[in-house]
């Protein structure tokens, strides 16, 4: 069951610590030209300085067959409307809607594996880490890369392999196998550093929203997640599951939490401010692999892809408050059209097993069973953008009114080459 634990926070640490590393920590590297993301500026002026230019460089043209690619990681930005891939040749970013590839570039050498490429909204500063058989860079450094420049500017390395990386205008997000650090982006300081129970995928999610940092991670029990307030300064423990945490996602805001454990029939969504249980839904019976889950803008659908083929959309029945919501005038959401997501059996409630009472998608879409898909809200309303570790972009369009089975508006093969623009 959903308990709070009231856990006292360690003392919090000081914003500008000495030059002291962390214990997993062998040495940060600034880099001259390091850009401050608050400032839009690099600490030393160059001639092009724009540091919210679009990456807009697209692939040249070439009548020579290309290599065969390897997709190593995949990742949307922070407002969804671009992703990036890693491959074992290099990076490549696409625009969403409408898509295009707008940049890649591959690196010279025979390898150059990058095995985690984070994108800062659409500007031109990536953090890579490398990856496959043959990375680019050593799988236990962080690179911090200007594609103005076509070079790192900094550089982060540990003891341990780096696991997957975060981005903030403010902060950049280190997740290790059972450590995360937090760092000012403007001159690389570490600021924060978090113990977790063990965490092979990197699992880590934060609030990319104007106000404070809002930090989810796994905590150092199974199936509890730690919250980090850094406005306040508090830190809360959810019992979010009694199996580990496979995956979670946060709203922008960092209000709403939803979980997913290893079992992957359940999927509960959470307030982070107190750690209260506010929705359960039921993605199936059977046990599944949970690969992403996402929150629309305004918090009113939950979208979850699994290795069981399908993606499926929730409706959400919770009062977020927050300015533009659709839901901050109600404070349930009545599903539109009188749509209900329980089980038709719900009256039994009390009397048949849990199963039968359990709140289910609205929207399905049926994908290959097996591979490893991501999912996210598109910009276009009632839209789904799913992303295949097989090269593979879908945009579909859900009825809220309706529901059932989405429909396919458009589908590529982010791999295999296209025209330039």
């Amino acid at each position: 069951m959903e308990t709070l634990s009231a856990y006292s926070s360690p003392p919090w640490p000081n914003p500008n610590p000495n030059s002291n590393l962390p214990e997993d920590c062998d040495s940060i590297m600034p880099q001259d030209q390091f850009i401050n993301p608050l400032t839009d500026t690099p600490s030393n002026p160059n001639p092009n300085p724009n540091y919210h230019t679009p990456i807009s460089s697209p692939p040249e043209s070439s009548s020579s067959p290309s290599p065969p690619i390897s997709l190593l990681h995949l990742s949307f930005n922070q407002d969804f409307g671009c992703f990036a891939a890693g491959t074992d040749h290099g990076f490549r970013i696409y625009n969403g809607d409408p898509f295009r590839e707008i940049f890649r570039r591959d690196f010279d050498r025979g390898g150059g594996g990058i095995g985690v490429v984070e994108m800062l909204f659409r500007c031109n500063i990536l953090a890579l880490v490398g990856g496959g058989t043959d990375p680019q860079y050593p799988t236990n450094k962080v690179m911090i890369w200007d594609d103005h420049q076509s070079r790192c500017i900094g550089e982060l390395s540990f003891r341990s392999e780096v696991r997957s990386v975060k981005l903030r205008r403010d902060r950049i997000i280190v997740v290790l196998e059972q450590k995360i650090f937090v760092y000012n982006f403007a001159d690389l300081k570490l600021l924060h550093q978090i113990e977790t129970i063990l965490n092979p995928k990197g699992l880590c999610a934060i609030s990319h929203g104007a106000t404070s940092l809002v930090l989810v991670c796994p905590g150092l029990q199974k199936g509890q997640v730690r919250v980090e307030h850094y406005a306040s300064k508090r830190t809360k423990f959810v019992m979010a599951h009694d199996s580990r945490i496979a995956c979670f996602a946060l709203t922008q805001d960092g209000q709403l939490l939803a979980t997913a454990s290893s079992k992957g029939t359940l999927i509960r969504i959470f307030n982070t401010a107190d750690g209260a249980l506010l929705q359960e839904v039921r993605r199936g019976a059977d046990r599944a692999e949970i690969y992403s889950l996402a929150f629309s803008p305004t918090a009113q659908w939950l979208a979850v892809s699994s290795d069981k083929g399908t993606v499926h959309v929730f409706s959400l029945k919770i009062n977020q408050g927050s300015p533009g919501s659709e839901q901050s005038q109600n404070s349930v959401n009545v599903n539109l059209g009188g749509i209900s997501p329980t089980s038709s059996l719900s009256f039994f409630k009390g009397v048949l097993p849990k199963y039968f009472s359990s709140e289910w998608s609205v929207a399905q879409f049926r994908l290959i069973e097996g591979s490893q898909y991501i999912v996210a809200f598109g910009h276009q309303k009632n839209t789904v953008v799913i992303l295949g570790m097989d090269g593979s972009f879908y945009r579909c369009l859900f009825d809220p009114v309706i529901g059932g089975e989405m429909t396919q508006l458009e589908y590529h093969n982010f791999l295999k080459p296209e025209p330039a623009f």
